[in-house]
């Protein structure tokens, strides 16, 4: 099987292309740095051809509200009518649980548009939403710190590691298209402000965090299980805190900061 893998360059795109190539499929990543632009559909003729699976795991630069509809919106429109012509055969993108009930985020907006998009292309697909990433508790305690202390929110999460979302979204990929969404998780519902506290106390991290029902998430407020997945989801198994003692970083090893996920 031929997989393009759009955002292949990135922490779970790598990982995709890395398992794809592993279970005997060609996979290659298509980005900025292959001459790929999905926003202006530069390259994606070339990147597609042959192509049997495309796989859709790319960011947006920017998270402000405009930019990220476009980017979102854009790549996706481009991406479709690029693989209609290449004759791909199933389309799989990474959204996030939840996306549809938090419609004052306008990240989340965006994401909701790019569902829509696919669902409605008549294009084969399968939309694998997940829930926020186990790697960007810090970031999202940094994102939140004034002088010196973390304000998060205190709504449930059920995080999950980047390497069971990317197994997910490569078992997928190697699947046939399901026609609609697949939920992904880890085990455990944690308080963001709790899941922030237990990264910070494991890396040594002293300053204080105080969870906040009024501090939004990603623009929105978030007021119950918006962000927990449904009855049906994958659950992986893999704890928060054991995915935090195998973590090399939080023995000194320097990480790159990173804005939560999409």
């Amino acid at each position: 099987m031929n997989v393009v893998v759009v955002g292949g360059t990135g922490l779970i795109g790598s990982r995709v292309v890395a398992l794809m190539t592993g279970h005997g499929h060609f996979a290659v990543s298509a980005s900025p740095n292959s001459g790929v632009n999905t926003v202006t559909g530069e390259g994606l003729p070339e990147a597609f051809e042959g192509a049997d699976v495309v796989v859709d795991v790319a960011n947006s630069p920017s998270f402000a509200d405009d930019d990220v509809l476009e980017f979102f919106t854009a790549s996706t429109r481009n991406q479709l009518a690029a693989e209609k012509a290449a004759g791909v055969g199933h389309h799989v993108a990474l959204s996030i649980v939840g996306a549809d009930r938090l419609p004052d985020s306008g990240y989340l907006r965006a994401k909701v548009a790019q569902e829509r998009l696919i669902r409605e292309s008549g294009q084969p697909f399968t939309i694998v939403r997940a829930t926020q990433f186990f790697e960007f508790a810090v970031s999202i305690g940094e994102a939140g710190t004034v002088d010196g202390v973390a304000r998060v929110s205190d709504g449930a999460m059920q995080p999950v590691a980047a390497a069971n979302v990317s197994a997910a979204v490569a078992e997928t990929a190697g699947g046939s298209p399901v026609g609609g969404i697949l939920d992904v998780a880890g085990p455990e519902r944690i308080a963001q402000d709790d899941l922030v506290r237990r990264a910070f106390a494991a890396k040594g991290d002293a300053r204080a965090v105080v969870g906040d029902a009024r501090t939004p998430y990603f623009g929105a407020v978030l007021t119950g299980d918006e962000l927990t997945p449904g009855p049906d989801a994958r659950l992986f198994s893999l704890t928060f805190d054991r995915w935090l003692a195998g973590q090399r970083w939080l023995a000194g090893h320097s990480t790159a900061a990173q804005p939560a996920r999409a």
